[in-house]
């Protein structure tokens, strides 16, 4: 499924960091592709197809920080997420990502980072998922372990996964529970310390850049 005009738009956004990249788009379903460093992406829900969202609008208790949410609409431009890695290692764009990796996930309208810390979500009382700093404020309040579910090593669109915080030890989660002053029908994003079936993503929508060949 191709994302159109917006697609060409996340590649110009990508070409002044990409050099002679062949960009493709394609959803979850239809590929096994490699996702690597430097890929813009959407992270659906696996159990209520919601995908994880972000835009410059705070949370009015805990942080204040900027709110993260689960959107329903496959078409919003808020819910794309650069792929990048921890600071101070060797990786690079278009470098594969292995389980067990620590990542970090930008948003790309707004470049703050998906962050969690030890207040409260506004909806469950669990772990508040937000987002944080900018371009160059980035701290291991944004460091997430990306796991595989499965017998795979290394992150393929078609792969399940689950994200645990650093700092928290909290899994990515979302579930049935609706913000009710929020437009669009949109989920609560949290964190929860134990496996459940609601801290499942899949990379869904996005722009992937291709694996970097070693030289």
């Amino acid at each position: 499924m191709a994302i159109g005009l917006f697609s060409l738009a996340i590649f110009l956004f990508l070409s002044a960091d990409v050099e002679e990249a062949s960009v493709s788009s394609a959803p979850a379903a239809s590929s096994s592709e490699g996702i690597t460093y430097g890929s813009v992406l959407k992270l659906m829900h696996e159990r209520t197809k919601f995908r994880l969202h972000s835009h410059d609008v705070p949370y009015g208790s805990g942080s204040g920080q900027q709110s993260v949410t689960g959107f329903p609409n496959v078409d919003d431009s808020n819910s794309y997420w650069i792929v990048r890695p921890q600071p101070g290692t060797s990786a690079k764009q278009g470098d594969t990502i292995k389980s067990g990796t620590i990542i970090r996930l930008q948003h790309m309208r707004t470049r703050k980072w998906l962050h969690s810390h030890l207040h409260a979500s506004p909806i469950s009382g669990n772990l508040e998922v937000s987002c944080f700093g900018s371009d160059k404020d980035s701290d291991t309040g944004d460091f997430w372990r990306l796991f595989i579910e499965g017998s795979g090593k290394m992150w393929k669109q078609d792969q399940k996964i689950r994200l645990q915080h650093i700092d928290t030890g909290g899994y990515l989660h979302s579930h049935g529970k609706k913000y009710q002053r929020i437009a669009g029908g949109q989920q609560e994003v949290c964190g929860v310390r134990e496996k459940q079936a609601d801290n499942v993503w899949l990379a869904a929508e996005g722009i992937y850049l291709p694996v970097t060949e070693s030289k």
